[in-house]
């Protein structure tokens, strides 16, 4: 919580995406994180691009969010199989990257998760 203090720009998002869960469905709380894992790995490509050594923070982000979407598919969900095995594809893919990012890659990755919100609606 101190550190939330000491940067009130992560403390205002903080609440505004604890005010979306709060408020979401489950369609809505998918989207929620697919927009959460895109905004991580736009942040470790700014870093990157910059010359930022400090991604880890915003991949493990975005793999943690993967994971939980991969776990979380509805079993009883018509794409249960295929959202399984793409979330976790992902996931993996932004784990391979924790120790040498590759900014293409991650471009890619970011890129699946811009076609998955935007074909969502």
């Amino acid at each position: 919580m101190q550190m939330l203090a000491r940067n009130p720009a992560a403390a205002y998002r903080r609440v505004e995406l604890d005010a979306r869960i709060e408020a979401s469905g489950s369609a809505d709380l998918t989207r929620i994180c697919l927009e959460e894992a895109w905004a991580a790995l736009g942040g470790a490509l700014v870093q990157l691009d910059r010359g930022l050594g400090v991604v880890r923070p915003s991949l493990t982000r975005a793999q943690s969010i993967l994971v939980y979407l991969a776990r979380s598919v509805a079993p009883g969900h018509p794409l249960h199989a295929s959202l399984t095995q793409f979330y976790g594809g992902l996931a993996g893919q932004v784990g391979a990257n924790l120790l040498q990012p590759d900014a293409a890659e991650l471009s890619n990755i970011r890129s699946d998760i811009r076609d998955l919100l935007d074909a969502a609606g």
